[in-house]
């Protein structure tokens, strides 16, 4: 419940009162209780409220129910958390997936007068105007469904194009993953100079932005923010936002981030845990990085296994023991060769230089050959001539 009224003030509302019930099922009919219904609509008239937010999705008998009998206007959780959505998208793509969860969640729920306005009669010719209207309108939505869908198509393509390219080149890639608000955009801030929109509310970022970073040891990776994870998650908003979470399901690592001065911090690991299984992507290495440790006195517990940091994204040191961390974890996969290759061979030098982290190089005393050696992984897969110069 307070993740809901933090949602609610995300979307520029003000929470002015908070009521809950204890039920073993929700009510089929009005999700709670009649007697319920009737003091929501007491404190709604006595607050002056517009808006009443349930927090679960309703049906749309539920919903349609409630707004017969509530005298403002009734939403869900779903339809806050799509609401916050279309706020917040900045890009053309955002913009795409945000309109077709909006129209998914919109297409079973379309009544309007058209309930009241149909079915006068069993036989034919005695079809209401109302059905009209409604089938028109199911029309429409399902045809910009299949407009959003083709566009979302071709972007997904696009994407892919880039993520095969990045593989091709052997560039590592890392995905920032975690719940909402958590601090992912602040650490790839400190990380580049992304200039992405850091703020204290849910959703800050919706739009995944990739940047190079340089690990201290030289190396350049690829560090992708993604959209944050929440509770409960609308299934509409998993299957638009696919193509944009599966940077986390491609990436070589992925940095899962978790706000250390949250109570509920361990729900919000099993939420990403949930999220990232959907995608495929539980058996991706995992990095787990505690943040806002400036705002906590003790360590959180860590009950997960592999490699966890502790750091504040404000701090330039913690920022410094992260790409350590990760520079740590590239160089645990690659193996160390020794090459001796013709300077005339300049392809194949650059080649190596293109593709491999150079540790040494010299040119031996006659001037006829490079001298190097160098770390990274498949150096035979690079170039079939290249591995006839490993000593």
């Amino acid at each position: 419940m307070e993740e809901l009224a933090e949602l609610t003030r995300t979307a520029q509302a003000d929470v002015v009162a908070v009521l809950t019930q204890g039920r073993d099922q929700a009510d089929a009919r009005l999700y709670v209780g009649k007697g319920k219904v009737e003091e929501i609509n007491r404190l709604a008239e006595e607050l002056e409220a517009d808006l009443i937010v349930f927090n679960d999705e309703l049906t749309p008998m539920q919903i349609r129910n409630l707004e017969q009998v509530i005298e403002c206007k009734v939403i869900d959780r779903t339809q806050l958390i799509l609401d916050i959505f279309a706020q917040r998208a900045r890009s053309r793509e955002g913009k795409w997936q945000v309109e077709l969860a909006q129209l998914q969640y919109r297409l079973p729920r379309l009544t309007g007068k058209g309930a009241e306005l149909s079915r006068l009669g069993a036989g034919i010719g005695t079809r209401g105007p109302g059905e009209t209207k409604l089938e028109s309108d199911r029309r429409h939505i399902r045809r910009r469904i299949s407009e959003i869908e083709a566009h979302l198509a071709e972007v997904k393509r696009h994407r892919q194009l880039y993520r095969d390219r990045r593989k091709k080149n052997e560039v590592f890639q890392v995905a920032i993953v975690g719940y909402t608000n958590a601090g992912k955009s602040t650490i790839l801030n400190r990380l580049t100079d992304a200039g992405i929109l850091e703020e204290d509310k849910l959703f800050a970022t919706l739009d995944p932005t990739s940047r190079r970073v340089r690990l201290p040891g030289g190396e350049e990776i690829i560090v992708t923010d993604t959209v944050g994870f929440i509770q409960n998650l609308p299934h509409q908003l998993v299957a638009a936002f696919r193509s944009t979470l599966e940077e986390a399901a491609e990436a070589d690592l992925i940095l899962q981030v978790i706000d250390a001065s949250h109570p509920d911090y361990q729900i919000h690991m099993e939420v990403v845990d949930e999220v990232l299984a959907q995608l495929g992507a539980e058996a991706i290495p995992r990095l787990t990085v505690f943040n806002k440790m400036d705002a906590v006195e003790e360590r959180p517990i860590a009950t997960i296994s592999g490699s966890v940091l502790y750091i504040s994204a404000y701090r330039e040191d913690d920022i410094e023991r992260l790409l350590a961390a990760v520079e740590v974890h590239i160089e645990s996969g690659y193996s160390r060769y020794l090459l001796r290759l013709p300077t005339a061979r300049g392809d194949l030098y650059a080649l190596v230089h293109r593709n491999l982290h150079v540790l040494r190089e010299n040119v031996d005393e006659d001037g006829m050959y490079y001298e190097l050696e160098v770390k990274g992984k498949h150096i035979e897969q690079l170039s079939p001539e290249l591995a006839e110069f490993i000593i």
